[in-house]
């Protein structure tokens, strides 16, 4: 590939993922307007403190979305880089303007707490996941987490739900105990949805496998679902017997088909299973089944 066609190719990676992050905060927003705040429920982390100061203080959310998040911009591009800084005044500034924007937007949910939490926290959940699949996010409270996680004995999750529970104190002072339980019940539904768009709708799993019929483990997962393997000695630590341990990374769908030939040969066998976020390289494209 010449300089001048990997240069096309950058560019045109580049401007796709931007497009996308700034769709992602316009769904986010859409989500805001016209299902969440209407309804008295709010989100969390910066967007949630800026929807509590834009009813305490009759201030423009959109306005508030973008001065809030401007310090956690700032730790974004010292903690995680340059491009992600970028991504991400983009996409927190499409959510602020998209909230402008839809402030008058008709409602789509009213009245039904369980249909608004669901709704709103899916609409919301898959803009912001949109954003995070391409390299930018909507929401400042997650850098932050990541920098005091490096500091404090805490993991970044268990922190992101630390910081959140004081946002959902402080909606409480605006939409009351029931809007800080919706709120957060709507959130909880949007890092699901997160979850699931940044790891596509199939993800993936690798499967370990300790078994002593390891070659015919390997021909039947290639036989019958297209899959190559690969293998390395394994010793019980008790026994020190020796074992085979048979490594296969598998799309989502083909889990319980995987499970169902493991259990055939080797009912024994010792299986450990773990999520993959990405697959990339070597030959995970599927074989041709006969």
């Amino acid at each position: 590939m010449s300089p001048v066609t990997k240069q096309k190719t950058s560019i045109a990676k580049i401007t796709s993922k931007a497009i996308l992050i700034i769709l992602g905060g316009l769904i986010a927003a859409y989500g805001l307007e016209a299902v969440l705040i209407p309804n008295q429920v709010s989100d969390g982390g910066v967007t949630g403190l800026s929807i509590v100061g834009s009813k305490l203080f009759s201030l423009p959310l959109g306005v508030l979305i973008a001065i809030l998040n401007i310090p956690f911009i700032w730790l974004g591009y010292k903690q995680i880089g340059k491009s992600f800084a970028i991504f991400s005044v983009l996409g927190i500034a499409s959510l602020a303007v998209g909230t402008v924007i839809m402030h008058h937007i008709p409602i789509i949910v009213e009245g039904d707490t369980l249909l608004v939490t669901v709704v709103g926290g899916i609409i919301l959940g898959f803009g912001m996941g949109l954003a995070l699949r391409n390299g930018g996010a909507l929401d400042g409270i997650d850098m932050l987490a990541v920098l005091l996680s490096k500091k404090l004995p805490f993991g970044t999750s268990d922190l992101i739900l630390f910081l959140n529970l004081f946002v959902f104190i402080i909606v409480s002072t605006v939409f009351g105990l029931q809007g800080a339980f919706l709120s957060g019940i709507a959130y909880f539904i949007a890092s699901k949805v997160i979850h699931i768009v940044e790891e596509g709708l199939s993800g993936s799993k690798t499967f370990k496998i300790i078994t002593k019929e390891s070659d015919v483990m390997m021909e039947t997962i290639r036989d019958r679902l297209g899959r190559t393997s690969t293998y390395k000695n394994a010793y019980g630590g008790y026994s020190n017997e020796e074992f085979k341990e048979v490594t296969c990374v598998i799309n989502r769908l083909e889990e319980s088909k995987m499970k169902e030939i493991i259990s055939e040969i080797d009912p024994h066998a010792f299986i450990t299973v773990y999520d993959v976020a990405e697959v990339k390289g070597g030959s995970f494209r599927k074989k041709d089944i006969h």
